[in-house]
């Protein structure tokens, strides 16, 4: 989606506003689920997940509004090389008390990789866009390898491949322990300055 900064002139105070774009938006069962899962999303309130202020639709295009960071996303990190231990350390301990508390609820990321990690000004590590992917995803969940373009190296969705568990790439049902193995992958990233798993195509990558 599109994220733009707002003004929540009710409350008076500066938010990001996150206009969705869904696989089907005339599609009112894929409406009602991004409304359920974005609803449970926004119960989660923990300091290391992005507290998520309001859901809605404007016409048939979902909205989140959420808290503003300040600072620059994990990738944006790692593209300075990699991190030193104590660093990705704290990183790594504060992704995983985030997580603990969205699998004590239930709530599974789904998509996990150093684009969904913020890291504030203050070093604090927020996970992002919890639930949106299973939002995004078809409704049968055709993730299949027969179902795969063969996308080049610098194709967006090689970025995803690179951290989804064995399961999710089958087409599998994911749940927690999917999570756990995509943060294993992102916690490699961060000390050895390179992706777990890297091919030239999404294909090699899986």
């Amino acid at each position: 989606g599109e994220v733009f900064r707002a003004r929540d002139e009710r409350l008076g105070r500066d938010v990001a506003l996150k206009l969705i774009r869904p696989g089907s938006s005339e599609n009112p069962d894929h409406l009602r689920r991004f409304e359920q899962e974005a609803r449970a999303a926004a119960a989660l309130n923990h300091p290391n997940i992005l507290a998520i202020y309001d859901v809605g639709f404007e016409g048939s295009v979902p909205y989140i509004v959420s808290e503003l960071l300040e600072g620059k996303n994990l990738r944006q990190r790692l593209l300075a090389g990699r991190i030193p231990v104590p660093e990705a350390a704290a990183y790594a301990l504060q992704i995983a008390q985030g997580l603990t508390a969205a699998h004590e609820r239930l709530i599974v990321h789904r998509d996990l990789k150093p684009e969904n990690l913020f890291i504030t000004v203050d070093g604090r590590v927020k996970i992002l866009d919890f639930g949106v992917a299973k939002l995004q995803a078809p409704t049968e969940d055709d993730r299949s390898i027969e179902s795969m373009t063969t996308v080049t190296k610098h194709g967006t969705m090689i970025g995803t491949v690179a951290y989804m568990s064995p399961e999710q790439l089958r087409g599998k049902t994911a749940d927690s322990r999917s999570d756990i193995f995509s943060f294993g992958a992102i916690l490699y990233e961060m000390l050895a300055g390179g992706r777990a798993f890297h091919g030239e195509t999404e294909v090699d990558t899986m």
